[in-house]
Order: structure tokens, then sequence, then C-alpha cells
């Protein structure tokens, strides 16, 4: 039988700390390329001559694309590991960028632009690496506040979308609109610098031990396997991860999970993804006005995911959620339903957006917390993948409504107010306390 020490590193500090800079900038630069298409997508229909409509349905099969991308990176993630999985994540963000730059139509545009799904895949990925990293780390403020300093991480999603729409604003005052192609390859240059950043992280702990009972089992010393595993709270799993996120006690949760995401992402497409259409063409403002009402709404947004975050800690994970998505889809069914006075409708589209991004700084870590080591990737990129068909469906009902002559503004409120409230409705029915397996901590094979 193998000779082991049965327990798993501990992660310094310094460590620590480090690798949640990084990770905040990796999210934050992947939605960054994620949020551009949608805010140059108005110009990009310009620049190809497209109908409202049509420009739609190229972002719906964008979605779809993007769907298929994040699926693998789950399994992906749990064979090749969390490290890797950041350095792919965000390496596929600076080929999304560049490779839009150089389509040629709707159907390229398609193909390359499904290649963001690696980054959208990314705070899946991080979610899982910082969870493993929190559970055996020396840092005890972040041990006691991992859902706030993760909450930090996410809020590279209202702030990627800010330096999008800063950029859009900055970028075609100097290059014109009609060269938003130039706007995507500059684009390419901070995420390459993030990627060699992800290259300089250690595996997490949890990976290097699941790696280690792979190897015994490999060589035939089950018993090895099974002691070692045993040890450092692992199991020696005999299923793909794929097939154990349906399994027992995990199947609740990826089935209620992948639905909240669904219909949450009718709330994300509309008012995240395609906000300046919202409020160019839903509440009558011109580009400039919409791209500054976005900025000042994702600044907002951003202090949503520290207060969910920080809330999370104290409240549950679970309530946040809810609640949040709940008021969510209050704020934007007032602010599409009622005047356009811009300062009433600045008001509640910073309100919607703090409570419609604001508790993603809550579920990814609750989801991440909700699968076993061998697993936790898979399980956690498959709710997250649950996104795009929400984005895809959300995509053919506002295509459908806006070519049969609904008004946008109503067209948006069906889909995209309506949707994030169910969303909280469903988060009810997530089952309390759902946690992984807590790890024990110490020394570990590499």
């Amino acid at each position: 039988m193998s000779t082991i020490t049965p327990t798993l590193r501990r992660v310094g500090v310094r460590e620590t700390r480090r690798a949640t800079g990084i990770a905040f900038f990796a999210w934050t630069i992947a939605v960054y390329d994620f949020i551009l298409f949608g805010t140059l997508l108005p110009r990009i229909e310009e620049g190809f001559g497209w109908e409202p409509s049509f420009a739609l349905l190229v972002s719906t099969f964008v979605s779809i694309g993007t769907f298929i991308v994040v699926i693998l990176v789950g399994p992906l993630v749990d064979r090749l590991g969390r490290r890797k999985g950041m350095v792919i994540s965000v390496g596929g963000t600076a080929a999304s960028s560049a490779a839009t730059a150089i389509t040629q139509g709707a159907v390229s545009l398609v193909g390359v632009r499904a290649i963001s799904g690696l980054g959208l895949a990314e705070q899946s990925v991080n979610a899982t690496y910082l969870n493993e990293l929190y559970s055996v780390t020396d840092d005890e403020k972040i041990k006691r506040n991992q859902g706030f300093v993760y909450s930090m991480v996410q809020t590279g999603w209202p702030l990627g979308a800010l330096l999008a729409a800063g950029f859009v604003a900055i970028m075609t005052a100097i290059v014109g609109p009609e060269n938003w192609r130039i706007v995507f390859l500059v684009a390419t240059v901070p995420a390459i610098i993030v990627a060699l950043l992800c290259l300089t992280l250690k595996e997490s702990p949890q990976f290097v031990a699941m790696r280690h009972i792979k190897k015994l089992s490999a060589a035939g010393d089950h018993e090895g396997a099974e002691q070692f595993a045993r040890s450092v709270g692992l199991d020696v799993q005999k299923h793909a991860p794929f097939r154990r996120i349906f399994q027992g006690r995990h199947l609740r949760s990826t089935i209620v999970l992948s639905l909240a995401w669904l219909f949450n992402w009718f709330g994300i497409q509309t008012f995240s993804v395609l906000g300046t259409t919202v409020l160019e063409s839903g509440k009558g403002f011109d580009a400039s006005n919409a791209l500054i009402m976005i900025v000042l709404s994702n600044i907002v947004g951003a202090l949503g995911y520290l207060t969910h975050g920080w809330l999370g800690d104290r409240l549950g994970r679970r309530n946040v959620i809810v609640g949040g998505w709940l008021l969510g889809g209050v704020m934007f069914a007032a602010m599409l339903l009622g005047p356009s006075n811009p300062v009433f409708v600045l008001v509640t589209y910073m309100l919607g957006l703090f409570f419609l991004l604001g508790p993603y700084a809550a579920i990814m870590f609750f989801q991440a917390e909700c699968y076993d080591a061998d697993c936790r990737a898979t399980g956690s990129t498959f709710i997250g993948a649950m996104s795009q068909p929400g984005a895809v469906i959300a995509g053919f009902i506002l295509t459908g409504l806006v070519a049969a002559a609904v008004p946008f503004s109503m067209a948006a409120f069906i889909v995209g107010a309506l949707g994030t409230f169910l969303s909280g409705l469903i988060m009810l029915f997530v089952k309390k306390g759902a946690g992984a397996v807590e790890p024990r901590v110490g020394e570990v094979p590499a």
C-alpha cells in the first residue's frame, strides 16, 4: 500500500488574497468582453444594416453558441484543474474579442461570439477555486466573511459592464461609432495580461487531492485510495462528474438552481446585456444618455454585490437571493411602466440592477457549497450554463414581441421584469443549508 500523508495543504494568507485579487480581475475582464457585445449591438446593427428584430435574433443565436461552450467547461475543469480552467476561460475572452473584430456578417459573428462562453464560465470556475481555497485558508478574516469577500470578486460584473460602457463612449468618440471593430481589438490586451497572471496561481489543495486519489486508483491501490479519500473528507467516485450532479442530494440543487438561473437571465439579457437597447428603444433616450445611465446604474449595481454578499453571511445566502430578485423584478416593472422622466428611470434602473445583480455574490458561493469537490466545477458551471437557454428563450420572445409591433417597453416588462421576479420565487424551493463536506487540512502529495 502506498505511504501517504492524508491531509490537505494549508493555504496561506498571501496566497489566498492574491488568488482573490486575480479572480476579481479575471471576472471583470470576462464580463467586459461579454457586455461589450451587447453595448455595441446597436452600432453593429447599423454597420451591417440590420433591422432591430434581426439584431436581436443574432444575439439569441450567440447565446445558443455560448451555452454549448459554457456547458463543456465544467467537466474540463474537474478533469484538468481549477488553475488551468482560469487560464482557459480568460484566454477565451481574449480570443473572443480579437475574433469579433474581423467578423464579416451574422454567421461569422455568431460563431466567434460563442467563444465568449469561455469567459462567461469564468465566474463558475473562480467560485469553485475560491470556495476550495477559503475552506483551507489560514486567513481567518476571509474564512469568517468569505461570502462578503467573494462579493468583492463578483463586483466584476457591474464594474466590467461599467468599463464596457465607458470604453465604448470614449472609443466611439475618438474613432467614430462606425469603427466598432477597433473597440473589440483593443479589448484583447487586458484579457491577455490577466490570462498571464492566472498562470502564476497554484492549484487548489482539493483538486491536488482528487488527482492523487485517481493516481492511486489507476495504479490498482484501491484500498489506499479509499483510505486517503476518507482522511481528507473526499470520496472515491466511480461515476463521471456530470452524472454525479443528477444523483442523490445533488439532484434537487441542480434542478432548482438551473431553473432559477434560466428565468433570472430573462432579466440579465434584457436589462444588462441589452441595457442600451432597452433605454434607447424602450424609454426613448439617445445613445449618449443611455450610456451615461448604464455607467451610473452599474456603479450602484457594484454596491449591490457587496450588500448581498455581506447580508448572505448573516441572514443566509438563499434568503438574500430570494429577496433581492423579487425586489429587482418590482423595480424594473416600475421603470418600464412608469414615466420616461430621466430621474425616475435612472433611480428605478439603478435599484433594479442593485437587486438583480447583487444576489449573484451569494448564489455563486452558495451553489459551489452544494456540491462535493469531485463534481463541484461541473455542477456550478452546468447551473451557470443555464443562463444561456434563459438568454436564448428571452431573446426569441423579445424578437417575436418586437416583430409583432409590441412596444419595446412592454416586451421588456413581460420578459425581463416578470422573469426576474419568477426566479426569486423559484429560489424558495432550494434546500436550505446545502453544503459540501469540510475537508481536513494539512499536507497532501503534490
